[in-house]
């Protein structure tokens, strides 16, 4: 079993239900065990005009090959209503694989870690909830340095009731 750490977002139709959902989806997935889940945190879009993201942080243990778990977590997103209309727009789920273990991956459909992680205090605030900040990343990096050069600015920790 590898430890993988998923990335969780949303801004439309309810999104903390719909992390909700995707906790509990995840939790169902063969092969795999849920270890846990950050609080939710809510931050401001990337892009201006769309809704505040509710994000969270799950840890997995699985034995998923990388796009056996890539294919799960997207049909996890279609049967929440995710529509791929445009790279950036406002969605009702995404799942993102930050982390694999210790691997690197680099294929058309599977860039592992997750290539913007470190710049997105609404990945690795929720991400040092469940991970050491020892945590090395395949390329080197320890979690807690990312955490230094990504300052706690624009995210709301949520009261969680899961």
């Amino acid at each position: 079993m590898e430890r993988i750490y998923i990335g969780m977002g949303s801004n439309l139709a309810a999104p903390q239900q719909q992390l909700r959902n995707a906790i509990e989806a995840l939790a169902q997935l063969p092969n795999t065990t849920l270890v846990g889940v950050s609080a939710f945190y809510q931050s401001d879009s990337l892009l201006p005009g769309q809704p505040r993201y509710t994000n969270a942080v799950a840890a997995l243990d699985s034995t998923l090959t990388p796009l056996e778990l890539l294919d799960a977590l997207q049909a996890i997103e279609n049967d929440q209503g995710r529509e791929r209309l445009e790279r950036w727009g406002p969605r009702t789920l995404d799942l993102d694989i930050l982390l694999l273990g210790k691997r690197l991956i680099d294929e058309p459909r599977l860039k592992v870690p997750h290539y913007q992680m470190h710049l997105r205090a609404f990945v690795l605030y929720p991400l040092a909830e469940l991970a050491p900040a020892t945590l090395q990343l395949p390329d080197g990096r320890l979690l807690s340095d990312l955490l230094a050069g990504c300052p706690f600015v624009g995210l709301e920790r949520l009261p969680q009731s899961l």
